[in-house]
């Protein structure tokens, strides 16, 4: 089986501001004549693995860990400061609850919109419309702007939408844990599915018992560096014995 996703030595560092600075014009100020001082932040150094094609791959870790850093990396929502990602497919991203929605638009309206954001023409998305709107249980607020909806409507469109058609590379950052109990079965059954038809599978999950039952291989990061990467019960094993 040949890579699919490839991450060479990332290393991502972000500047922190050390002082307080009371305003925008302060802070610009500051920054013309080289006044600010910063901290560095290393959220992730020197993280380098392979996903085989049709992998379904967790990455496991305490909050500030990293894993969220690291997915929008390999979606490249990030640029990392040194290394590299290859993906060798399309990649369907759901990262974020409500990225790529515009909040004050209908739901209607944003299945359009979310579509066109992750690379669908409008054929595409009037052709799974209906398909959409049965999966994400919203028949009754197509109308309703999403200013309006829970976290867990969010959710439930997001994921409708970026799992209806089938990706290369599917990328979930705890999506799964948002939404009532049926719900997250409709989607741990979607994603088996697409897994059963060849999709790899990149996923975040605090929840072990899901890492569990979707992954093959998994990695654990601690503090933004590689703490364990191998099978899913010896990693997950190590895992709950450190926590």
């Amino acid at each position: 089986m040949d890579n699919i996703i490839e991450v060479k030595n990332v290393t991502m560092k972000f500047n922190m501001a050390k002082e307080k600075v009371d305003s925008l014009k302060e802070y610009f100020i500051k920054l013309v004549k080289k006044q600010l001082m910063f901290d560095e932040f290393i959220a992730l150094e020197n993280i380098s693995f392979n996903v085989k094609r049709g992998d379904v791959f967790g990455i496991v870790g305490l909050n500030g860990s990293g894993k969220s850093t690291l997915l929008k990396i390999i979606s490249r929502i990030l640029k990392p400061t040194s290394g590299s990602v290859i993906c060798n497919g399309s990649v369907s991203p759901l990262i974020e609850l409500g990225a790529g929605f515009d909040i004050d638009l209908t739901a209607r309206e944003n299945i359009f919109l979310n579509g066109s954001v992750l690379g669908y023409t409008k054929k595409q998305m009037s052709d799974k419309f209906d398909e959409i709107v049965e999966f994400s249980e919203l028949q009754d607020f197509l109308d309703v702007p999403i200013k309006n909806f829970s976290s867990g409507m969010v959710a439930r469109l997001g994921f409708s939408i970026a799992t209806i058609t089938k990706p290369d590379i599917l990328i979930v950052d705890e999506i799964l844990s948002v939404g009532d109990f049926l719900f997250q079965q409709k989607c741990e059954k979607r994603i088996e599915d697409l897994m059963s038809d060849g999709t790899t599978v990149l996923m975040v999950s605090h929840s072990l018992n899901q890492i569990r039952q979707l992954c093959k291989n998994v990695l654990w990061l601690e503090k933004g560096h590689m703490k364990m990467i191998g099978g899913v019960q010896e990693v997950c094993d190590a895992y709950e014995n450190n926590a």
